[in-house]
């Protein structure tokens, strides 16, 4: 009979699977505990019986993900990490220092199946979605790795989190658990390219999360160009899911623009995005795009993204340039893992 892995479970699942053993509901908060406190072998949780010690042995494990290789940027604090999975994928997370704490940025599938067009993720198609467990320990690793106290979770490396939604739902509870890390739902952002059912599925669970919305475009030609899945789900019902969101969380959403030379940086770009976001309870991310070398987009130059980010201002929009981090360390989501792959391949 298989071993049960115990990483990723919730408190609740976590009982019944103790209960089913014999023991009392509250062994599981116990054990719980020690697994976010990065504790793996289960006769040094100290508050545990030795019998249902042996008995954890017997049945289940605790299973966790290895650091592959870390890069560390000379420009500032950033550290992108490539994690070994135990049936030899890789994976990404990034950790980033701010003022306001040290932020993680973590993948929820192994490559991606949204085919946007200027992004390095997509490259090699999906592999398999994460289990709750492998998302939980990028950040715990880290964590170890550091020897720092994680604050703020972004959930926006490769793949889409929105297409692994119950293992993402779990996720988010196990690392706002009093019990693991403690993070606050409202330090935590979840990325979507804009999975309109989900979108609508995620307002309802009413999580006080962020809800960052991959944009990328005005207009839905281009947009299909750009983030294919516009096509199942256009522009303006995209909109109205995330209307419904904020009706529902009363939470602020984040679209992202990345600014593409001579793509969708115009002055008429611009004013397009901003009569589409208006009155919109909502902030603009511009992102000066992270050139991959397999795709053939530039980087908008400085001037233009001056440009745009004044014109959002001037129709009222929230805007803000995101800083970049991490550029000489390929931080941005599926660089580095591609070119590591890539070499694999040779």
């Amino acid at each position: 009979m298989p071993k049960t892995n115990l990483k990723g479970m919730t408190v609740e699942e976590l009982q019944d699977f103790v209960v089913s053993l014999g023991e009392p509901p509250y062994r599981a908060k116990q054990i719980f505990r020690w697994i976010y406190k990065g504790v793996t072998d289960f006769e040094k949780m100290t508050d545990l019986p030795r019998a249902l010690a042996e008995k954890l042995k017997e049945l289940s494990y605790i299973d966790k993900i290895g650091i592959y290789k870390k890069f560390e940027s000379r420009r500032d604090a950033t550290v992108k990490y490539l994690f070994s999975l135990a049936d030899n994928n890789i994976i990404e997370g990034v950790k980033m220092e701010h003022p306001y704490g040290i932020s993680v940025c973590v993948s929820s599938q192994v490559g991606c199946a949204m085919r946007c067009a200027f992004c390095a993720s997509t490259i090699g198609g999906l592999k398999r979605s994460l289990t709750s467990g492998e998302m939980v320990d990028q950040i715990l690793v880290i964590q170890e790795d550091i020897g720092k106290r994680i604050s703020h979770v972004v959930v926006m490396g490769s793949g889409e989190p929105l297409l692994n939604y119950e293992e993402l739902i779990k996720f988010l509870n196990i690392i706002n658990s009093p019990l693991a890390f403690n993070i606050s739902y409202r330090r935590i952002t979840v990325s979507t390219c804009g999975i309109v059912p989900e979108i609508r599925r995620l307002a309802d669970e009413k999580l006080p999360i962020t809800l960052s919305v991959s944009l990328h475009a005005p207009e839905d030609g281009l947009r299909d160009k750009l983030v294919p899945v516009n096509r199942r789900y256009p522009i303006l019902e995209l909109l109205d899911a995330c209307k419904y969101y904020i009706i529902k969380t009363n939470r602020r959403i984040t679209f992202e623009y990345a600014l593409i030379s001579d793509v969708n940086d115009s002055k008429e770009c611009a004013v397009k995005l901003a009569r589409l976001l208006k009155g919109l309870l909502c902030h603009v991310n511009l992102i000066p795009l992270n050139p991959v070398r397999e795709r053939d987009f530039l980087r908008s130059k400085p001037q233009n993204i001056r440009l745009f980010e004044e014109i959002l201002k001037r129709h009222g929009i929230s805007v803000t340039v995101r800083q970049e981090m991490g550029a000489d360390i390929e931080a941005a989501c599926g660089q580095l893992r591609r070119s590591i792959m890539n070499e694999v391949e040779r």
